[in-house]
């Protein structure tokens, strides 16, 4: 059976992540499945999210690179950008080409240049820097502007539970 070009990409992608190493980061495949990788991010320092242990998996289409993986939260997260289902909603997961809303320039969307370690830099930035003017979860951006003594409450909850879970 001939390898599929996203098999030797995706392939090659995870030797380079597991050789170089991104710190705060460790992925590796789920059940010898090129296209689900399981994914740990350690909560980035300074943030709210700093000292947590958060389990996520990418999920890597036949069309890789040319679409783009999902992503999503296997722990428990509360975040403007990640909805209570723990998918991640960032531009560059987003379908290639112009938005049909208008909210994201095609520039910001998915391209073939990006990789699983821009996805996950780009998720540890998210965690860093949350959006709440265009959130997945409105609840949580809602807490996040209007009462964020309870989001940082709630949030660090979460961190503590993910690092008493491993």
């Amino acid at each position: 059976m001939a390898t599929k070009p996203s098999e030797t990409i995706l392939r090659r992608q995870l030797r380079e992540i597991s050789r170089n190493g991104i710190p705060g980061i460790s992925a590796g495949l789920v059940d010898d499945n090129i296209y689900q990788w399981e994914v740990l991010l350690i909560g980035p320092d300074d943030t709210l999210y700093e000292g947590g242990f958060f389990k996520a998996r990418l999920s890597f289409p036949e069309e890789y690179p040319l679409q783009p993986p999902k992503m999503r939260f296997e722990t428990a997260m509360w975040h403007p950008n990640v909805y209570q289902d723990g998918n991640v909603c960032i531009s560059i997961l987003h379908p290639p080409g112009e938005d049909k809303y208008g909210y994201e320039d095609a520039g910001e969307r998915w391209l073939p240049v990006h990789s699983p370690e821009t996805i996950l830099l780009s998720v540890i930035a998210m965690l860093s820097s949350p959006n709440p003017d265009s959130p997945a979860n409105i609840d949580a951006a809602r807490e996040l502007r209007e009462d964020y003594p309870t989001f940082k409450k709630r949030v660090r909850k979460l961190v503590r539970e993910s690092a008493e879970a491993l």
